[in-house]
């Protein structure tokens, strides 16, 4: 068997092995051949569904032909669009044969994967450089006076600092807002490299890289951060986003380079971090005393109590016990912001830990069917506590955004060294953006806001918490059909909390 690994890690096609058996026919076997291709790391890959590389194109009709494939038991060869974790298009040349056992039945799929990109380029390049070339010729002189006018306006117009570099990185242009913002003046930035402005601010190793990038792949720059004492106007922190431009004429393979002053929004966040801090371990100390007060009463009940004065008692109970729970989530936000979450890391049985969460939730709410399947038999070393708070959070999630469905799926496996567990509801589902958002710090959707109420602050500590103990959270979600939130944690014996 490790011979057999050592010759799949020295294969340069990408090999994967899924296993059939299992919901969703999860990936549990990578090379290294397919993290590079990839360029996701194994433990990003091991769990998922191998639909994840195709992101949101999911319109193709190679798809269905997996999915048959997939369905009846056969082999197939197709070519397919695929994304790698930064986002990069690169086709994907995938064969696909089924493993059987003794009996006949489809146990596990092994797809062999190489990347084609450059060969889809070629042909399509040929297809298009006659027409191409037509077009350009007729429309050159028209397209250069519109895209520099057109050009021109938007960089005069918008409320950033913006300069024009040629590919050598020299500024061909800079507006109004740039030399306002900087206090300098066109003769000192126009005709000059972009490394020699100011005090040399922007001569930042990995910025020049980024920068190189840009013209031959397209790839942006997005918000990378500098932090420097400037000339003029001190100590700033500037947010860069920088774009190839795209038009023709003089103005082909060049790069918009945008320039944002975010000291004051860094300050503003900063400060509310602070005040979350304060806030929320300033309310522990008098919803404690609170909470005495209501045991001792609860104590000192008068047998005849009345039934409104039972069910007002219970009413103050369980809005303390929930002001409790908030106040527990903002200590927990400002313990990850401020870097001090402690993990209290332990061996225990993960299968047991799964059932007790369940149970406990069936206990709060009985009016839901939440179905445990699966199991794993494994040991994890990490924060018990933790991750039973994570399950716990998504099972609440699931009942609370589900409110029309008492079904609640939950399903646990073994994916190669890691554990995986995934709940599944058949709620509102969530929208493309959502899903990209739906694990940052106070964020809500539209929908959601309108609907139910909360913080948007859950799924952000969960996704924490997993984060710290070398897993990967998820969801994948459409409007109208539910939501499936999964996640993996290393088997005690592999890659551990460090």
């Amino acid at each position: 068997m490790q011979l057999m690994t050592m010759a799949l890690d020295a294969s340069n096609s990408g090999v994967i092995i899924t296993d059939h058996t299992q919901p969703d026919n999860p990936i549990i076997y990578c090379n290294k051949a397919f993290e590079n291709i990839t360029g996701y790391s194994r433990k990003d890959i091991i769990g998922h569904n191998c639909r994840f590389l195709q992101a949101q194109d999911r319109n193709q009709k190679e798809r269905e032909i997996l999915a048959r494939c997939i369905a009846e038991g056969e082999e197939c060869r197709v070519e397919i669009r695929n994304y790698k974790k930064n986002g990069d298009l690169f086709w994907n040349e995938l064969y696909m044969a089924p493993v059987k056992n003794e009996a006949g039945e489809v146990t596990h799929f092994i797809g062999i994967q190489n990347d084609v990109t450059w060969r889809k380029n070629a042909e399509h390049d040929l297809r298009q450089q006659k027409t191409v070339m037509e077009k350009k010729i007729r429309e050159r002189t028209m397209a250069l006076k519109d895209s520099e006018a057109f050009l021109s306006s938007i960089i005069e117009t918008v409320r950033e600092g913006l300069l024009v570099l040629d590919p050598d990185f020299n500024v061909l242009s800079a507006n109004y807002h740039f030399l306002r913002t900087f206090k300098v003046s066109l003769e000192e930035t126009v005709g000059r490299q972009l490394y020699d402005l100011g005090n040399h601010q922007w001569d930042i190793p990995k910025l020049r890289d980024l920068l190189i990038k840009i013209l031959p792949t397209n790839n942006p720059v997005v918000d990378f951060e500098v932090e420097h004492d400037f000339p003029h106007i001190g100590r700033k922190l500037m947010l860069l986003n920088a774009y190839r431009v795209e038009f023709e004429g003089q103005f082909k393979d060049q790069i918009l380079l945008a320039i944002e002053d975010i000291t004051e929004r860094r300050e503003v966040e900063n400060r509310k971090d602070d005040f979350l801090s304060i806030a929320s371990h300033e309310l522990r100390t008098p919803l404690t005393t609170i909470k005495g007060y209501v045991q001792l009463l609860e104590r000192a009940m008068p047998e005849n109590a009345s039934q409104k004065f039972l069910s007002t008692f219970g009413k103050v109970s369980v809005y303390v016990e929930r002001l409790n729970a908030l106040i527990g989530e903002l200590l927990d936000v400002s313990r990850i912001q401020s870097g001090n979450m402690e993990l209290h890391v332990a061996r225990f049985d993960f299968d047991a830990m799964i059932a007790e969460a369940v149970d406990g939730m069936r206990a709060t709410v009985p009016t839901h069917n939440i179905m445990l399947k699966g199991q794993t038999g494994a040991s994890v070393i990490a924060d018990e506590s933790h991750i039973a708070q994570v399950v716990t959070n998504l099972l609440s999630n699931a009942i609370k955004y589900a409110p029309d469905s008492k079904q609640i799926e939950v399903n646990i496996a073994n994916v190669s060294e890691y554990v995986k567990v995934s709940v599944k509801d058949f709620g509102l589902g969530m929208s493309q953006e959502d899903r990209k958002k739906v694990f940052e710090r106070f964020y809500r959707g539209v929908e959601i806001q309108k609907k139910f109420p909360g913080m948007g602050i859950g799924l952000y500590i969960c996704d924490q918490i997993i984060k710290n103990h070398n897993g990967t959270l998820w969801v994948e979600s459409e409007i109208g059909k539910g939501s499936v939130f999964s996640f993996t944690l290393p088997k005690a014996g592999k890659e551990q909390h460090g």
